[in-house]
């Protein structure tokens, strides 16, 4: 079962596009900083500290994909950047706020991003000719 599900993440990320791999990554991230704070509240350092840094990983791998030649792309690299900071601090000073602060962007940047990709699929779809 588990080999199955492993299958079917792998095909799902292998045939996505740009625009669904970077809500996976948003996704991807809600999940480690949820479970990072599950982890504070649980006093397992170790778990919390891996999550946080898979959360930062995330984040990395959105600042790195930013096109600095689009405009949109330098108001985000800030708030990026701002949420690495607060994983770390969130890290060190074991900071649920802090946790919640970023939860609180990513939440909003994949829910903005969501209504981006439903609004370019319905654009692409009332563009084909019909039969």
């Amino acid at each position: 079962m588990n080999r199955a599900y492993q299958t079917y993440q792998n095909n799902a990320v292998n045939t996505a596009s740009g625009g669904e791999l970077t809500l996976m990554l948003y996704n991807g991230c809600i999940k480690f900083v949820k479970q990072a704070m599950k982890d504070m509240d649980a006093n397992d350092y170790e778990a919390k500290n891996r999550n946080i840094q898979k959360a930062q990983n995330i984040i990395r791998e959105l600042l790195i994909t930013l096109d600095p030649k689009v405009e949109i792309s330098k108001q985000f690299q800030p708030l990026y950047e701002f949420m690495l900071n607060e994983l770390t601090a969130a890290n060190i000073d074991n900071s649920p706020e802090k946790l919640e602060n970023v939860l609180g962007l990513v939440t909003e940047f994949r829910d903005t991003w969501k209504q981006v990709l439903l609004q370019h699929r319905k654009q692409q779809y009332s563009q084909r000719p019909t039969v």
